[in-house]
């Protein structure tokens, strides 16, 4: 009790000793806090091509110790949330290590650990929250990335609220963010870009229009690269005894913004890599997809299709061209985002198909996997001749259900991508993952 008592009074900065008994009581006794383990291997194999190194191979453990507090009593209650993360490299020989995939660099080595942090300061009013500080969204035009052993953060504002029945409102600016494989903080910037920007605002609502549909619209400007548009429907078709038909409708547009507009700006580094018109490095997208998951019990399987116009590549945040900063890798809210490739090459159309199935059925609770294949074809490429590629992963996760080892979770990815457009991989990723509660 003493330790978590030195413990929270670290975290919230001596913030309860301003506040009344009864709102230090909703603050403190409202609070939660655990510690979350990760251990994590990453393999990718290059199967081709000259550059070196011919394979990525690196292993980590994590803890993040995470604090959530409540909120003071009163009209507007306030609060404060905290993170605290510390990675440690096991493995990662000399030739195995790549920039900050990640694990950070130092000297052109993996270094042997880091670590970083984060504070949120919070207020609530009715069903209207205000947070400021360290921010993970998870949005349709933007989500922070969460495939390495450490996760992706961002630094700036959101509001979110729910006070209006069946409908979520969200707006914010964010300014700054950590990358998955770095302990420093860096601007923004899109993929291929060098000039960090400051500001990327967006705003969008959910609406569940009845229990089976939501529509959704999003807004995103960061500042010097683009503008976009975000369209999307949810619908859920019940089947009685034939299981659910889930209808899943996403479409992005995406125009240049600022210094990406003129050719003055994209020589100062406000440009867009990969293929563009006339090599210009402006940005002007249009991408769509349609994807259906069918549910019967334990199976479910999905079919889907994406289409990328031809002008440029599907843009959203992406760090990693800033030079010397170490904040690649990125995600997108794509359903060809996937363990290798992305499919959101100028011109792409891509047709995907996927079966998942729960081992609960059989008697193994916690038990699911899941294998998907992507072929992509009619890539935009500077020769003007197409291009395609395709990529078979698979997926395996356990969570034991009982026992000493209850919620310790085991994860394997299997990644296998042949690319005209890039180097052929393969990869593997193996995670061990279990939660410790505190209070």
């Amino acid at each position: 009790m003493k330790a978590t008592l030195n413990v929270l009074s670290v975290l919230t900065g001596g913030l309860g000793l301003a506040l009344s008994p009864l709102a230090s009581a909703d603050f403190l006794g409202d609070s939660k806090a655990n510690l979350g383990l990760r251990n994590f291997y990453f393999n990718n194999d290059n199967r081709d091509g000259a550059a070196a190194p011919s394979k990525t191979e690196e292993w980590g453990q994590a803890f993040i110790l995470n604090y959530q507090s409540g909120f003071t009593d009163g009209t507007v209650g306030f609060g404060l949330d905290a993170v605290g993360m510390l990675g440690v490299t096991l493995d990662s020989g000399a030739g195995r290590h790549v920039g900050s995939s990640m694990i950070p660099s130092d000297d052109g080595k993996a270094t042997d650990n880091w670590a970083r942090g984060g504070a949120t300061a919070k207020a609530r009013f009715a069903k209207t929250e205000a947070r400021y500080g360290y921010l993970r969204p998870n949005l349709p035009i933007l989500v922070s990335n969460d495939g390495r052993l450490l996760p992706q953060s961002f630094e700036g504002g959101q509001i979110t609220s729910k006070d209006i029945d069946n409908l979520t409102l969200i707006g914010g600016q964010l300014q700054h963010t950590t990358g998955r494989g770095s302990s420093d903080s860096s601007g923004l910037a899109a993929a291929g870009g060098t000039r960090e920007s400051n500001k990327f605002n967006y705003a969008g609502a959910d609406y569940q229009v009845n229990k089976d549909l939501m529509v959704q619209y999003y807004y995103a400007n960061l500042e010097d690269y683009y503008q976009q548009h975000f369209a999307g429907l949810i619908h859920v078709l019940p089947l009685g005894d034939y299981g659910s038909l889930k209808t899943d409708l996403r479409y992005f547009k995406t125009t240049s913004d600022g210094k990406n507009s003129s050719a003055a700006g994209r020589a100062e580094g406000y440009k867009f890599g990969g293929y563009t018109k006339n090599g210009s490095g402006e940005i002007d997208n249009n991408t769509w997809s349609a994807a259906f998951i069918y549910s019967l019990g334990p199976h479910a399987i999905t079919a889907g299709y994406q289409q990328v116009s031809d002008d440029s590549n599907f843009a959203q945040l992406n760090q990693g061209g800033l030079v010397n900063k170490g904040e690649g890798g990125s995600s997108l809210y794509l359903y060809t985002d996937r363990t290798v490739q992305t499919f959101i090459q100028a011109g792409e159309r891509t047709a995907f198909a996927q079966y998942a199935y729960d081992f609960a059925a059989l008697g193994v609770p916690g038990l699911k996997a899941s294998v998907m294949y992507l072929k992509g074809d009619h890539i935009q490429t500077a020769s003007g001749q197409d291009a395609s590629e395709w990529e078979r992963d698979i997926s395996l996760d356990y969570v034991v259900q009982s026992g000493t080892f209850k919620n310790v979770g085991f994860g394997w990815r299997n990644g296998m991508s042949r690319s005209e457009v890039a180097r052929d991989q393969d990869q593997n990723r193996l995670f061990v993952s279990y939660s410790i509660p505190l209070m």
